[in-house]
């Protein structure tokens, strides 16, 4: 056996040790396409997607390998540098590193590659297979190089992913097959010639075929990929980063927190980014029309006509601070996990570890609020901002404690899979007005729902109508904090692990 095959063979089996990846690796495919597809055809119909409803339906296996791919290969990157540079000081060649880490990761994306086509093939007939699978093929290697470049470049967690997670929604939301635009600015999307390609649209903008771009974009996004690899497996050394009582615990806390998110300022930029240009992106591309949607007035429920145009940008900013809210918890909570430990050996209160993460988390949560409110405000007028602000507000704290549920039980990996997929299926599926008068039966359970409805009651009405969703949401959140209390003692009361060779702190 080569030493590349070797490589690559040990990476894989270091991301399969952790069963929960392996497993989202086929299950994300299937949500995708048999759970997320049918909504998001009706919201293709609605926003003037190029194909309409069928164009959306099969590309969705390509937006689902791409999203895998982008995450499984950031996690290969970001956190094998320690790894990766004793090898490279052993006298291996870093372009043989760097080639075995992306063929372990063509190896993850052909895998989901293969799970979406099949999921789609299930659901029923595909016009052109092979031109299908080719093109989620595509898909998955643009964002495969994607997340190796970011990886290579970002490793600080937190900000990778929600880099990838930014040019990926990006690029799905706002692409050709689901937005009507015409913006030129839009064409420069890593997979909008991909998509075009892969439903045998053509694009009506001159130039090159298709085919020809969207090859140009997968072998720039590898060259790139493993330049960037390459270049960045340096040999250099990497640098090693009074109060007794309760409250001065947590005082000093909070402060060595806040100087360890100092030294990540990207962060800061990205809770504040990420949320505006999807809100501003969102009501730029949403054509007028009518959309029925189901309000609560005087205690009785009403149906009530609304052009999307005046309410896209207000419903759509709860998805992209879920999303940011639960991918902090995810990270500030595993991050930590074993400095928190130490500080209990070394006589920290847990109550205090406890209020610490739980603080850092909500105050991220904090911010994404506050700017995306802003945003929204230029975009969009509520009918009751109290109401309304309550309910973006609840939604944020909820998923900000999911994140904080989820580090622990699935890891790195995982976490970020389930800290995207649980607010997308939420609130960007089961619970949007744009895509359904009322939410669906099964969307009453899901944790956003409370809070959804609380939100969309003070956009639409001037009163405030929905107090029994304002407990459920709240219930929601009890529940959710005693869960993250458990954990969070929990971890403080593990003892420290002992090194292994065999262990890596990627898909940990």
């Amino acid at each position: 056996m080569t030493t590349t095959a070797l490589l690559v063979r040990r990476f894989l089996a270091d991301y399969t040790r952790n069963g929960p990846n392996l497993v989202l690796l086929a299950v994300i495919p299937v949500v995708f396409v048999v759970v997320a597809a049918p909504p998001m055809a009706d919201a293709a119909r609605l926003l003037g997607g190029t194909g309409g409803g069928p164009a959306v339906e099969t590309v969705t296996a390509g937006w689902a390998a791409a999203f895998l791919s982008a995450v499984a290969m950031y996690f290969q990157i970001s956190t094998a540098r320690t790894t990766d540079r004793r090898l490279a000081l052993a006298g291996l060649a870093r372009l043989r590193l760097a080639t075995a880490r992306l063929t372990a990761g063509a190896v993850l994306a052909l895998m989901a590659t293969l799970v979406a086509v099949l999921a789609l093939t299930a659901r029923g007939p595909v016009d052109d297979p092979w031109r299908v699978a080719t093109g989620t093929v595509m898909f998955a290697v643009v964002y495969l190089g994607l997340g190796a470049v970011v990886g290579a470049l970002v490793p600080n967690a937190v900000n990778g992913t929600v880099i990838l997670m930014f040019i990926w929604i990006l690029d799905a939301f706002f692409g050709p097959t689901l937005s009507g635009s015409e913006s030129a600015v839009l064409r420069l999307l890593p997979t909008h010639f991909i998509s075009l390609w892969t439903v045998a649209l053509p694009s009506g903008h001159g130039g090159p075929e298709e085919l020809a771009v969207s090859l140009g974009w997968v072998i720039t996004a590898l060259a790139l990929a493993l330049w960037v690899i390459a270049s960045t497996t340096t040999t250099g050394r990497t640098r090693r980063a009074s109060r007794t009582g309760r409250v001065g615990q947590l005082l000093t806390s909070l402060r060595m927190g806040w100087h360890d998110w100092r030294r990540t300022p990207v962060l800061w930029l990205l809770l504040a980014i990420v949320p505006a240009v999807f809100i501003l992106l969102s009501d730029a591309v949403t054509p007028h029309g009518h959309t029925p949607v189901v309000l609560r007035e005087a205690g009785a429920k009403i149906t009530s006509m609304v052009d999307p145009v005046e309410m896209h940008g207000g419903t759509m900013a709860p998805v992209a601070i879920a999303s940011l809210a639960a991918l902090v918890g995810v990270f500030v909570v595993l991050d930590a996990r074993a400095a928190d430990r130490r500080l209990a050996l070394a006589g920290q209160r847990p109550s205090v570890l406890l209020a610490t993460r739980l603080t850092m988390v909500l105050t991220a949560a904090a911010i994404a609020t506050a700017v995306s409110l802003a945003v929204t405000a230029t975009v969009f007028d509520a009918r009751n901002w109290g109401v309304y602000i309550g309910g973006v507000a609840l939604l944020a704290v909820t998923y900000a404690l999911i994140g904080v549920v989820l580090g622990p039980v699935f890891g790195r990996v995982s976490g970020t899979f389930m800290a995207f997929l649980i607010p997308f299926l939420d609130l960007g599926i089961g619970q949007s007005p744009m895509l359904r008068g009322e939410p669906a039966s099964w969307a009453h359970w899901l944790p956003g729902y409370g809070g959804t409805r609380v939100m969309i009651d003070g956009a639409l009405t001037s009163g405030f109508d929905e107090a029994a969703s304002l407990t459920l949401g709240l219930g929601w959140i009890a529940v959710l904090l005693l869960t993250a209390t458990v954990l969070l003692r929990s971890i403080a009361g593990t003892p420290l692990p002992k090194p292994s060779r065999r262990a890596h702190p990627a898909h940990a």
